[in-house]
């Protein structure tokens, strides 16, 4: 089975958020299970020169686009096993950051949408499944039903993955009917058209084959008012085609048993005195009082309202009065979470410290330091910092919603089943309320909370899992079977 991911990112080429990590590791391990799978991505300005210079020019075409004809170079680079194509255009991809606003990312990624199927056979693959990715891909669904006519296409089918429904690539009708090039067909309110203006992930969404994103919760939270953001009646006429598969992650980065970046390397047997080493180091190198017996809560996110911030400034003050714990945050985002932890660091210095920052390596030590993990996102697709954080034994606290509710496993406290805390409603109450559970299981009971972190690491999330059920997926819409490799004895 020959599968080509297309997508606006991918680590560890370009990387702004979870999608980056998905396709940087997903494909790989497809590969693994026998399927070649591919990946497709702009040459954006930004990517290390390292990756460029490993390139192989191909060839180039030229692609109408707009009014316009416009130059479409064609690279290629094989890297940890996969074949990566690179579509370069200087015009569109040759920005500081990989996306600058809005009616020019539509222009441009109609334009990438539509070149990932014209360069398929100069570069001679003939995918079965094209996986498209959020809206910057949305267009190519699109485009492959105006391909049909070639029988190059004929066979192909589509999946369009939403790594998050907010995010939709809704532009000016018409400027979205210039720059496609396509007939008025596809711009009524039952395709493309959306409330006067046209949408290219609704797009994607109509012409897909099959609709996935990336937890069973937020698949069936999406087909509601409240979660669909406006595409809700779309995605139920599409339940039967909607399927969740919760992202994975990849335990060769993300594992304390060989973690280079912590101060102390530790397996489920070892995790109480790994723990306590990787604490202490973090609280020397952040000016934390060190102290071994302090419940160390970390945060690793962007500072924005969806990951339930609101709600953290409602009680924070509240927790640093309270002294129960000591508070690690590390991230960027809206302007008023970094002041808000930039002055609870100045007002509590022995109880919160904030690194307004991106640091690879610091949310390496976050994870490996801390008891407990803070998530109670207002919604989460999938979320892939809870899922980091049990590999190394650090319990979540987070709202049940999305991928939060599929990963996390409550503590019952009758059967000593579970891996972590969790609450239902969006609320500043109900959350200090979970965080003083975790915190009577952390100070009462310890030998319990010892037994949770190493339940929390024996949890498999890892992309094993979530590319079996890919395959099924593929198999399911083109009736290919794939057979699993033999190992060798």
């Amino acid at each position: 089975m020959k599968v080509l991911f297309a997508t606006s990112e991918c680590a560890p080429f370009v990387k702004t958020g979870g999608l980056g990590d998905v396709v940087g590791s997903l494909p790989q391990t497809l590969r693994e299970k026998n399927v070649d799978a591919r990946v497709i991505l702009p040459l954006y300005k930004s990517i290390p020169q390292k990756f460029k210079d490993e390139m192989r020019y191909i060839d180039n075409i030229y692609i109408d686009i707009a009014w316009r004809k416009q130059y479409c170079g064609i690279f290629e680079l094989e890297y940890n096993n996969c074949i990566y194509y690179f579509i370069d255009n200087k015009f569109y991809f040759d920005g500081d950051k990989p996306y600058d606003h809005i009616h020019l990312d539509c222009e441009k990624f109609i334009f990438f949408s539509k070149a990932v199927l014209s360069v398929l056979p100069t570069i001679g693959f003939c995918p079965d499944v094209i996986h498209c990715n959020d809206w910057q891909t949305g267009p190519v669904p699109v485009f492959l039903d105006t391909f049909r006519d070639n029988p190059f296409y004929q066979n192909m089918r589509s999946v369009i993955t939403i790594h998050n429904l907010k995010f939709q690539g809704r532009w000016d009708i018409n400027g979205i009917k210039d720059a496609m090039g396509i007939s008025d067909y596809y711009f009524t309110d039952d395709k493309l058209e959306f409330y006067n203006d046209a949408n290219l992930l609704k797009g994607g969404m109509v012409y897909a084959d099959k609709v996935t994103t990336v937890s069973d919760t937020y698949a069936q939270e999406i087909t509601t008012p409240y979660f669909g953001e406006g595409l809700d009646s779309l995605l139920r006429a599409r339940q039967n085609d909607l399927w969740g598969i919760v992202n994975g992650i990849s335990y060769e980065d993300w594992n304390p048993q060989k973690d280079e970046f912590i101060e102390k390397k530790y397996t489920p047997r070892t995790v109480k005195s790994g723990k306590a080493a990787n604490k202490a180091a973090l609280q020397r190198e952040l000016g934390l009082p060190e102290d071994p017996d302090k419940m160390l809560i970390g945060i690793v996110s962007r500072l924005t309202d969806q990951k339930g911030f609101d709600l953290i400034a409602y009680k924070l003050e509240e927790l640093c009065q309270n002294n129960g714990c000591q508070i690690v945050v590390l991230g960027t985002g809206e302007e008023q979470y970094e002041n808000l932890f930039r002055h609870y660091s100045w007002k509590y210095p022995d109880i919160l410290s904030a690194q307004i920052t991106y640091s690879n390596e610091m949310s390496h030590k976050i994870y490996a330091a801390c008891d407990a993990f803070l998530m109670p996102s207002a919604f989460e697709p999938c979320g892939l910092s809870q899922i980091i954080s049990m590999k190394y034994g650090t319990l979540p606290i987070v709202r049940e919603t999305g991928g939060l509710k599929d990963t996390v496993k409550p503590y019952n406290q009758y059967t000593g089943e579970g891996y972590g805390f969790s609450f239902a409603n969006y609320n500043a109450d109900e959350m200090l309320g979970c965080i003083y559970t975790a915190m009577d299981v952390y100070y009462n009971n310890k030998p319990q909370w010892i037994q949770l972190a190493r339940q929390a690491m024996a949890a498999d999330y890892s992309w094993d899992v979530s590319a079996d059920k890919y395959i099924s997926l593929y198999s399911d819409i083109t009736g290919i079977k794939v057979e699993k490799r033999k190992e060798n004895k």
